[in-house]
């Protein structure tokens, strides 16, 4: 019967599905509350698939060991039938074993009167670190993701630590933005985010961030049509809109006087979602991944968000989108941005 091709052949001579090899996924900063929100939607096939067998690991500093503890009895408490085993680890030898997939969540979080170039210090040594790690015991085609803040500059930190691994198997999270931008969207034109699609999120992470919305199509009474259009608002859209994306997870933290956690988590979901499966027909995402080679006029080697398409685990850049001048000035100021905290991270790298 194999031979026929109804099995796909393997060394054990019985037909096995590849989904049945659990995917071995690292979660850092695995104590803190992104960490909370996102390790049910991994363990309950959400985001790798409802057969995919997962095997689950988790990384936190060492005074962080007990709060740890505490998350894997959860774990284990929601008696998750695709969860084949979960590691808790201080231990980056531990941690970063054989992974298919690195959600690096855990950074240092700004703190009161530290400037930004001190946060960017106390960063690069965490991701130059992790870099290393990933590079010495990690499959070299495994997925990095990098959360934790400055999420740009920390995912090329890494890489950089890690010159083995195809530096295009680094991206940052830019989808929260682009969630947000696309709820924003659809709050003001009282349908559905699901309607909207095609926002981009260009730049950094950070309040420098250009939500585009120049070739965003919404569906209104059964028809597609540009965002700019179906508003008719020009100036919500060159203003309030892109300064209410921008200034969200301040206003967030002033509101709760914790960071975004539900939200970010269900992006970091939505991001791996579409690597691991692709993105639909039609539709592009944002992403923070290495500008190489993009047609946007956007410097070389730089973490930068841009609008992708994903197909077999491959991202590529969306071509041919026309640029206007006020487009042109945004993208060109997050990138100077980047292009300084760039600088300052690779002073920092070369010592650390």
């Amino acid at each position: 019967i194999r031979d026929c091709g109804f099995f796909p052949k393997d060394n054990m001579g019985f037909g096995k599905d590849d989904r049945s090899e659990p995917v071995r996924v690292l979660v850092t900063g695995a104590a803190g509350q992104i960490a909370y929100s996102l390790l049910y939607s991994i363990g309950n096939g959400s985001v790798f698939g409802k057969d995919q067998p997962i095997i689950l690991v988790l990384l936190d500093i060492t005074p962080m060991m007990g709060v740890l503890d505490g998350v894997l009895m959860e774990l284990q408490d929601c008696a998750l039938p695709l969860l084949k085993d979960v590691i808790a680890t201080d231990k980056e030898e531990v941690a970063f074993k054989d992974l298919d997939v690195a959600i690096l969540v855990g950074s240092m979080p700004r703190r009161e009167g530290m400037e930004r170039k001190d946060l960017l210090k106390a960063n690069v040594k965490i991701f130059k670190s992790q870099g290393t790690a990933l590079e010495k015991y990690a499959k070299k085609s495994v997925k990095v993701i990098v959360v934790g803040n400055p999420a740009n500059t920390n995912c090329l930190t890494a890489s950089k630590s890690a010159p083995s691994i195809p530096k295009e198997n680094f991206s940052c999270l830019t989808r929260l933005d682009h969630n947000r931008a696309k709820s924003q969207i659809a709050l003001k034109l009282g349908v559905t985010a699901d309607d909207v699609k095609n926002v981009i999120i260009w730049g950094n992470h950070s309040s420098t961030q250009y939500p585009d919305v120049n070739h965003a199509k919404v569906k209104l009474h059964g028809k597609e049509v540009g965002v700019y259009e179906a508003l008719k608002d020009d100036s919500w859209l060159k203003g309030e809109f892109i300064s209410t994306v921008q200034q969200r997870g301040a206003a967030v933290i002033k509101a709760r006087k914790l960071s975004s956690a539900m939200s970010a988590a269900k992006a970091i979901a939505d991001h791996v979602r579409d690597i691991w499966f692709g993105t639909p027909e039609g539709e592009f995402v944002s992403m923070g991944v290495i500008s190489d080679g993009n047609s946007y006029g956007v410097p070389d080697d730089l973490l930068y968000s841009f609008p992708v398409v994903i197909k077999n685990k491959t991202w590529k850049f969306v071509e041919g989108l026309p640029i206007n001048d006020f487009s042109r000035e945004k993208m060109d100021l997050t990138a100077k941005e980047l292009t300084e905290e760039k600088e300052t991270a690779f002073e920092f790298l070369s010592s650390a």
